[in-house]
């Protein structure tokens, strides 16, 4: 059988997600995902727990998503009780894609705050999408929990989670935090604080204007 009869067989197509080279797994992620079978979604999954390239676990990620949610909802939720990093982070970032709210009581407190940066920044993001119409203000207070953590990246995806959630749910939940002893979260609420007002400022500035703010403040006299 040639490589063109293989990419466009799904059962054919599975051994092609174990070649070396990245662009044979993506043809093969490709194929499946174009011709959805039942069939292929464990094999999928045990590839995402484990694929190095970025470019090949988005298209398993989208091979999955053409699947039936009824099969690859409540395997990817299995998923998230895996021991691998790896494996948390990627099921986080197809049930965010696939969307499907009864993921929803699956993204735990210890999800939100892994000690992983990746699976904790892919579990914020599949929360704001995930997240029932009002319980957005307690899904905010979760999230404010890691300011201050990891990171630029770390930061500023957590950052744009509070901003998704929107400003009635984000501010009242930031508000502590721009006067926590901490710097660190200190700043983070602050800059997020002013991104929620002016989405254009930019991270990198909003923190610099966060700090400047904060060092006025804790002069003798400041307000």
């Amino acid at each position: 059988m040639t490589t063109t009869d293989q990419d466009t067989n799904t059962p054919s197509a599975l051994p092609g997600l174990e070649d070396s080279r990245p662009s044979v797994r993506l043809r093969a992620a490709l194929a499946i995902g174009s011709t959805p079978d039942a069939r292929s979604v464990e094999r999928l999954m045990e590839r995402c727990a484990v694929e190095p390239d970025f470019s090949v676990r988005e298209m398993l990620t989208w091979a999955l998503t053409r699947h039936a949610a009824s099969i690859t909802v409540p395997r990817l939720i299995d998923e998230l009780r895996s021991e691998g990093a790896q494996a948390r982070s990627q099921a986080l970032h197809t049930l965010s894609k696939i969307g499907d709210r009864r993921a929803w009581p699956a993204i735990t407190g210890a999800l939100l705050s892994d000690a992983d940066d990746e699976v904790a920044r892919s579990a914020w993001r599949a929360a704001v999408v995930l997240v029932p119409e009002g319980e957005e203000p307690e899904l905010a207070g979760a999230l404010t929990a890691q300011l201050g953590r990891g990171g630029r990246d770390t930061q500023l995806s957590l950052s744009r989670a509070l901003i998704a959630l929107g400003e009635a749910a984000a501010l009242p939940a930031l508000r502590p935090s721009m006067t926590h002893p901490d710097p660190r979260v200190r700043h983070h609420a602050m800059a997020t604080e002013r991104l929620l007002r002016d989405p254009e400022a930019g991270f990198e500035y909003a923190i610099e204007e966060a700090k400047r703010i904060a060092a006025l403040q804790d002069r003798p006299g400041g307000e």
